[in-house]
């Protein structure tokens, strides 16, 4: 009996640790878990925060235009990069690219003149952009075609493959420039444009070049087609047969108000960075070119054109009343205009 009541009371003794349940566990472990997370990633965040990130570093050098340091401080205002958004310019995204615009009247060399700076290779310039009458209706339909050219997205027969290096077009006082000139010279001078202004001096041979183009748009000489430039000798010949006669009454007021818009013109545009061109100078001194092409920091290219000029006689055979016209301007201020060609 002692033996079983021993045996007894040393089961009594005995205390069994109770199971741990396997969920009680678990959230323990999840829990754990979960805080060493929060702390590496807050760990992780503080060093985000203070180290560079790659790929921002990266863009910031992308974003940095292209700069050559041959290139004067005084002609930066004049460099430009362009990003395209019709194509990117890969190899040729560091070609500096200058701004231009040939600022001119009807019947003055300018459509000769622009044939030249296009046969340079690294030129595009786009013609009379702003006959258009839409796109010169307003300011901000200006602005809006200028902005499009300007960044090489004007496409025409003009556009270059190669690297372009001069891009620009050519405007007529009377398509909208002269109307909207004070915020034309401002966008010019903000954008860094180079104004290249063209006259005509002899403004007599200039009208006779106005009358016979104006004929011959009614008349349709060459092959029932009305050209205002031509590219052989004989097409020309044809539409020089055409003498114009010209209303005495009216030449002189008509002069002056031609030699009065050129005055204007070259008022509107002496704050600009600009260069003044005569068509007389560029047809007798070739030197003239290599100007242009100094102004718009350009390599030197021969410049050629197809152009074939129309009137190459003497006024006295181009005019039908020459003896009417030549007594009207005699002893005139205008009389200049009677033997003075290319002078």
């Amino acid at each position: 009996m002692s033996e079983d009541c021993c045996f007894l009371n040393k089961d009594a003794l005995i205390v069994k640790a109770p199971k741990k349940s396997p969920l009680a566990l678990r959230m323990v472990v999840l829990s754990v878990v979960m805080i060493c997370g929060v702390y590496i990633c807050s760990i992780c965040l503080k060093q985000i925060g203070t180290q560079p990130n790659p790929r921002l570093m990266r863009a910031e050098l992308v974003d940095i235009p292209c700069r050559d340091p041959r290139i004067p401080e005084s002609e930066l205002p004049y460099v430009h990069y362009p990003e395209p958004i019709s194509y990117s310019r890969d190899e040729c995204a560091c070609t500096p690219v200058r701004l231009f615009v040939i600022v001119s009247m009807q019947r003055s060399g300018s459509g000769w003149f622009e044939t030249l700076l296009n046969s340079h290779v690294n030129v595009s310039s786009h013609g009379e952009v702003f006959s258009n009458k839409e796109r010169r209706s307003n300011m901000s339909s200006i602005t809006k075609t200028l902005e499009k050219l300007y960044n090489l997205d004007w496409n025409s027969s003009a556009s270059k493959n190669e690297c372009t290096a001069a891009v620009g077009l050519k405007w007529m006082l009377n398509q909208g420039l002269v109307a909207h000139h004070k915020e034309i010279v401002e966008y010019f001078n903000r954008r860094g444009v180079s104004v290249i202004v063209l006259f005509r001096r002899n403004l007599l041979r200039r009208f006779v070049s106005i009358l016979a183009n104006s004929h011959d748009r009614d008349a349709k000489q060459l092959n029932g087609t009305h050209k205002a430039h031509v590219h052989s000798r004989n097409e020309a010949d044809v539409l020089a047969r055409f003498k114009p006669l010209i209303n005495a009454t009216d030449l002189i007021p008509s002069l002056s108000h031609m030699d009065r818009g050129s005055a204007d013109a070259l008022d509107y545009f002496k704050n600009t960075h600009h260069m003044l061109l005569y068509y007389e100078d560029l047809v007798s001194n070739h030197t003239k070119l290599i100007d242009v092409l100094e102004f718009l920091k350009l390599p030197p290219r021969k410049l050629f054109s197809r152009h074939v000029k129309i009137h190459t006689k003497p006024l006295s055979q181009q005019v039908e009343n020459w003896d009417t016209i030549y007594n009207t301007l005699k002893g005139t201020q205008y009389e200049r205009f009677l033997t003075a060609d290319y002078q």
